[in-house]
């Protein structure tokens, strides 16, 4: 539990007074933090160089006052090493510093996240400063937890990049040999006889307009070592700050499911998963409950902490709206609701210059607290200490889950064909979305996890199968799993190469079909899916587009066939007996209604129920440790909805403590209810 030193759910946000340096002010924001409930204060995010104004000068002066006077005030503090913006000074003395982009120009200084990620110097000096923080502060009570960097991200394409690159090949693939097959470098004359005639993919090279390449092989690569050299860099502050302070846990802040890192290997080195939450007013909400969810993934389950989200509002997104009244403090337990231990905001007072001047802050640029801004937070503070522990450390348990792979993902973004429409995370969303709209818990996994606690497994367009994947999946079918795959599955291995003999390569033989061709629909263009029988709600025809797999049975039985064009009545939707389970397979793209009936059937056919029952956007989630469990209620509608709860059980308001009567409840609009319920 991340939260021991501090036995409640942390509350708080990114914060620099030094942007104001003005004890008056100061002492305000104190007085306004213990008002709103607040006790727990980012610092030193991007003071880098603040502390260093040169190679040699340290100065934590500043920081010492910052972190004693809210110490004083009981605040503690997530304590930042500030490397995500180097020094001016250091990209002036030492250029190598910097990045240069993907098309080949060395940056200046300027903005953030602009140092190269295998520049000897950032690392140097990087790894110092985390290890001066270390030894300075590692007995002070103050401390909770480490932040390394900010929100890591971008590819560097520098020589420094480039000849790092040349040496993570080696490592991998030991000879040129066999890199040349892995890349089946003989197309296009590409055959490599030095290590040193391998370049770096961007627009000078394979590739052109971001994911579009000629050698999927080298792009891919070059994707796994940039977010290893980033991830080095990581692990050599993480390493430098548990050697003074082993007890204090160590993270840095993700963001999502964005794109250029694969967080389930950067998770293996957090001790606890932090993320940054930023939607847009009309972002659906099954889509951020999927990101809480993913985040909760990546340790297998584990607690992890909301780092950061607004108030209010955002500044750089092209339409920054306001949160609406109650919506802050529905998306707050949204992320508890799915694992979050934590609720930190960016940030606790607005800056007055630059680009981050109009987000969103706990204290806005009036000062005061008289503010619907302040109001919210300061009740939604004064709910989560009354809530207290009992959220702290709880799990979300789940029978469903959906694979999701960054490595995947990349190589279907790089794929040259067939279609440019298919998305992979929105793929990923239509499945999830169904299951979120019948309040089906669904965990989000990584291929690596065991998959024997799951009743079902859904692997959307799983276009690369990774060495032993097949065969994990074909136990878990064996021994009485459900498993559902799609269109453009088991096309290729992990230097994606095709794997020969049909479509979909290795799992052919739990899915019991082969395809032979794949039909890529124009935009606006559709097929149907005709079902042969009723499946449970499922009866007469769906819309489905994007891609259409021309299938053929192998064992396996057709469900569904397709309406339209040459290859009407082929296969659109298949299931083949395996062992004690089943294997599913969606040859398409299909609609809403397809989508929530076909999960409908599978959740009823393994016996798992619904948190609770009740209009669309009303979100249910639980959380349970020691035999208890928090059932959360969270309504997504601006008007009053009635939840249907699970009958039998006994239920009391968990901030309150109140008894609930009967099985309905009305939730407020934008209301949250969490109910207190025994196991």
């Amino acid at each position: 539990m991340i939260n021991s030193k501090l036995p409640k759910i942390w509350y708080g946000g990114d914060y620099n007074p030094e942007q104001w340096d003005d004890p008056q002010i100061w002492a305000e924001d104190n007085r306004m933090f213990k008002l709103a409930g607040i006790d727990v204060a980012t610092v030193n995010v991007f003071s880098w160089a603040l502390a260093q104004p040169d190679e040699e000068t340290y100065d934590f002066a500043y920081l010492d006052e910052t972190i004693d006077r809210l110490y004083k005030d009981g605040i503690y503090v997530c304590l930042a090493t500030s490397t995500g913006a180097h020094p001016a000074w250091m990209a002036k003395k030492y250029p190598d510093v910097l990045r240069v982009d993907y098309h080949g120009r060395k940056r200046k200084f300027g903005g953030r996240h602009n140092s190269c990620p295998n520049s000897p110097t950032y690392r140097k000096y990087s790894e110092r400063i985390a290890e001066k923080l270390a030894e300075r502060y590692k007995d002070h009570p103050a401390v909770l937890i480490w932040h390394v960097s900010n929100e890591y991200g971008g590819y560097c394409y520098c020589d420094n990049c480039e000849a790092s690159f040349r040496e993570w090949l080696k490592e991998r693939y030991g000879t040129l040999e066999k890199l040349n097959k892995a890349w089946n470098t003989r197309f296009w004359g590409h055959t490599f006889y030095d290590w040193d005639e391998i370049v770096v993919p961007n627009e000078l090279s394979e590739e052109w307009s971001g994911n579009r390449t000629n050698f999927q092989g080298i792009s891919l690569d070059y994707r796994r070592f940039q977010s290893a050299s980033m991830l080095e860099c990581y692990k050599l502050e993480y390493n430098a700050l548990k050697k003074h302070t082993p007890d204090i846990p160590v993270t840095t802040n993700l963001m999502g499911f964005y794109p250029e890192l694969n967080y389930f290997e950067w998770a293996k080195y957090m001790d606890v998963v932090s993320w940054d939450n930023y939607p847009s007013l009309d972002t659906p909400y099954s889509f951020t409950a999927m990101t809480h969810d993913l985040m909760r993934g990546l340790k297998q389950g584990q607690p992890f902490m909301l780092m950061e989200q607004t108030p209010s509002q955002q500044n750089w997104q092209p339409y920054n709206s306001l949160k609406r009244p109650g919506v802050m403090r529905l998306w707050s337990h949204q992320a508890v609701a799915r694992g979050a231990d934590t609720v930190l905001f960016f940030q606790l007072r607005r800056s007055i210059g630059a680009c981050e001047k109009y987000h969103g802050a706990v204290i806005e640029h009036v000062g005061h607290e008289h503010t619907r801004v302040f109001r919210e937070c300061a009740e939604l503070g004064a709910e989560l200490q009354k809530l207290g522990d009992k959220v702290l450390d709880a799990r979300v348990e789940a029978k469903v889950a959906i694979v999701f792979d960054w490595e995947n993902r990349w190589a279907i973004e790089l794929s040259s064909g067939p279609t440019v429409a298919l998305k992979y995370v929105e793929e990923v969303h239509k499945y999830y979305d169904a299951l979120f709209n019948m309040n089906v818990q669904t965990a989000m996994i990584g291929v690596e996890e065991d998959l024997s606690g799951y009743d079902i497994v859904i692997a959307p367009v799983l276009y690369m199968v990774k060495p032993g994947y097949a065969k994990k999946v074909e136990e878990f079918v064996a021994g009485g799993g459900t498993f559902v795959t799609t269109f453009f599955s088991g096309i290729v291995n992990e230097n994606d190469l095709v794997t020969t003999g049909g479509y979909p390569g290795e799992l052919r033989k739990v899915l019991g079909i082969w395809a032979e061709e794949i039909d890529a629909l124009l935009p606006g263009s559709t097929n149907r899916i005709v079902m042969k029988e009723s499946l449970g709600t499922l009866e007469g025809s769906y819309e489905c587009g994007i891609l259409c797999d021309l299938i053929h049975t192998k064992g396996a039985t057709a469900v569904a066939e397709y309406g339209s064009d040459f290859y009407k009545g082929m296969p659109a939707l298949t299931v083949n007996k395996f062992g004690q389970g089943e294997a599913w397979y969606v040859a398409s793209s299909p609609d809403k209604a397809f989508m929530e009936g076909f999960m409908a059937k599978l959740v009823q056919d393994k016996g798992i129920r619904p948190l609770a029952r009740g209009p669309v956007g009303l979100e249910a989630s639980r959380r349970a440790k020691d035999g208890k469990s928090l059932l959360f209620l969270l309504n997504h509608n601006a008007h009053a909805v009635t939840a249907e709860l699970e009958a039998g059980k006994a239920y009391a308001d968990a901030v309150s403590g109140q008894a609930v009567s009967g099985n309905t409840l009305e939730v407020p609009g934008y209301g949250v209810v969490i109910l207190e319920e025994a196991k």
